[in-house]
Formats: C-alpha cells, structure tokens, sequence
C-alpha cells in the first residue's frame, strides 16, 4: 500500500479511502453473495434429489417384501406377527410356573381363555377431535359430492379390512376411493387443471391413480407417496426449474388423512377389523371449524404459483419484479 507525503509535517500518512474502494468493495460482496445463493441452490436440489431417491427405495424394499410374502407363506406369518406386534419372546420360568399348577387351575384357564374377547381398535389420542357436519340424505348416509375447501369427495369406496395392505396407522385404503383436487397443470402448472385421485385394486393389491384433466397421462403407483412424488417430478420437469420440493405427500393429496374423511371412513363397515390403523376419536358439531388449507406448495395451487414466481425471480432479479412475500420466504 502506497503512502502520501506531507512535507507541512514532514511524515507520510495513509490516503483516505475514495468512493470508487467502497463500489469495488460492494461489487466484491455482491458477486460472493451470488455464488453463495447459486451454491446453496444447487446443494438444496441434490438433497431433494436424494430424498427422492430414499422415498423410492423404501417403496422398492416393500413391494418386494410383499412379493416375498405371496411366495413364503413362513416369510407372511413373521410379517403378520410383527405387524401385530410380534410375538413374545418364551418366558422359561413362566413355563417353569405353569408345570406345577394344579390340574383345576389349567382346566379353569383354559375356560377362561375360551372366551376371547372382542378385540379394541387402537386410540391415537383420548382428545376428540371437533369436525362440521356433512350433508346426508334420509338414511343417514353422505350425499355426494362433498366439498372440503379445495378437496371434493365423490366416492367412499369399499373397505378391505382383511389384507393389511389396505390399511395403515393413518388411514385406510378403500377400494373404488375418488377424490378431486385443483393444482397447477402438468402441461403448464400455472394454469388451474382439476386432479382425480382413485384407489383400485390390482393383483391382490392397492392400486393408486392420480389423472390431470389436461390429457396428461396418468400417474400409477403402488403407494400415494410414489404417486404424489412422481407428480411434483413432472412439475418440476416442465418448468425446467425445481419450483417445489419432490417430498412426497400422498395421503394429504388424496384427501385420506383429512379429518372429515377418517370420520366418514371410521364409520364404514369392516373398518373396526383393520388392525394397524389407529383409531380416532371424531365429535361432529356446528360450531367446529373447517380445517385450514395446506400451506404446501406440493398441495396448494395458490403456493405453487408463490414459489413458481419467487424461482424465477431468483433467476432474473434484475428484469423480474420482486415477488410481494419474497421476503416471507413462502
């Protein structure tokens, strides 16, 4: 670094700094802050990626369990106990006490375990959960469609309680489910395009469909997770931009963990035999509130038009006006 000479004092002295250090400086900051965004990008797009990838995988390792189950009948019956619970390790000294019981008492077990009683299904929580009302006819029964806020219900479908496949800890899996839902266009997902979701069978198994309105082909899965992550795929691929995140949210897509549809579900025949899913406890009133939409751009047409304008935004700050919540971070 130079140095001026003062010959009124006779030293050197450092030059102040001009507005021209300061720009260049600023130029500096910015280029760095720049690379840093592009940097952070590309690491978010290479976990959504890997993510996806897990999600796959996991959905791979069950469909061949469950292949290796139709070919081992052995390989079903653990797979079966385990989802039950699994079986209990033998107790030698439980085994040790019932040798020396008396004849009276083995006979009066035996009467009492010849009783079985009716089994309960599981409780999520003791705290009922308050729901509206939904239009029926003279029967009782549902009148379709039924609107939920985004989501319309046509059909209930037919509960399978026998095969564990069609059921979960969450929710359960009709046969002949169709629900509708709006979302962004697979062709151009910033247009509103009209999304069914159906629940077949097929091969013995759950079979899953979301259709787009829009002439796209469908999306098929054995899962609503592979289903919903494929969709969200495609979004991404006809922007050419990764606008939202390929976590998969199949069930809330389909509408099989709304509130509404777990009461409608719970309260169809052959549910009380599903023995993984868990049950919830429902109290219908006039007062309750409608749940809130999702604020998920990977369910929301509204958030995916948010994150679709602050991608592109982020990719001409320059030419793009700055989105309104940008800073929000939605």
């Amino acid at each position: 670094m130079s140095y001026e000479y003062h010959q009124h004092n006779n030293s050197y002295r450092r030059p102040r700094p001009t507005s021209v250090n300061y720009r260049q400086k600023l130029a500096v900051l910015k280029r760095m802050i720049v690379e840093y965004v592009h940097e952070n990008a590309a690491l978010v797009d290479e976990l959504e990626e890997v993510q996806a990838k897990i999600v796959m995988r996991t959905e791979e390792r069950k469909f061949l369990l469950r292949k290796l189950c139709e070919y081992d009948p052995l390989v079903a019956a653990e797979v079966q106990n385990a989802a039950q619970g699994g079986a209990r390790a033998p107790n030698h000294s439980a085994e040790v006490k019932k040798s020396k019981k008396r004849p009276s008492d083995s006979s009066s077990s035996d009467r009492r375990s010849s009783v079985s009683k009716p089994r309960r299904p599981s409780v999520k929580s003791s705290k009922k959960k308050l729901i509206p009302p939904v239009p029926v006819d003279s029967n009782g029964r549902p009148t379709f469609p039924i609107e939920l806020g985004k989501l319309t219900i046509h059909s209930l479908g037919e509960i399978i309680p026998d095969k564990l496949e069609f059921h979960s800890e969450d929710t359960v899996f009709p046969v002949g489910y169709v629900s509708t839902r709006i979302y962004g266009s697979l062709r151009e997902p910033t247009i509103k395009c009209v999304y069914t979701c159906k629940i077949s069978e097929k091969n013995g198994l759950p079979n899953f469909i979301i259709a787009c309105e829009d002439g796209s082909s469908e999306i098929e899965g054995d899962t609503p997770d592979v289903c919903h992550s494929l969709l969200l795929q495609k979004i991404n691929d006809s922007l050419s931009l990764n606008v939202v995140s390929t976590r998969p949210r199949g069930n809330e897509f389909f509408g099989l963990t709304h509130l509404t549809v777990l009461h409608l579900f719970q309260g169809m025949p052959g549910v009380r035999k599903c023995l993984n899913y868990k049950w919830t406890r429902f109290e219908v009133s006039k007062t309750a509130e409608p749940p809130k939409e999702y604020n998920d751009a990977g369910l929301s047409f509204d958030y995916l038009q948010r994150s679709i304008n602050m991608c592109k935004y982020k990719m001409a700050p320059d030419v793009l006006q700055m989105p309104s919540d940008f800073i929000e971070g939605i």
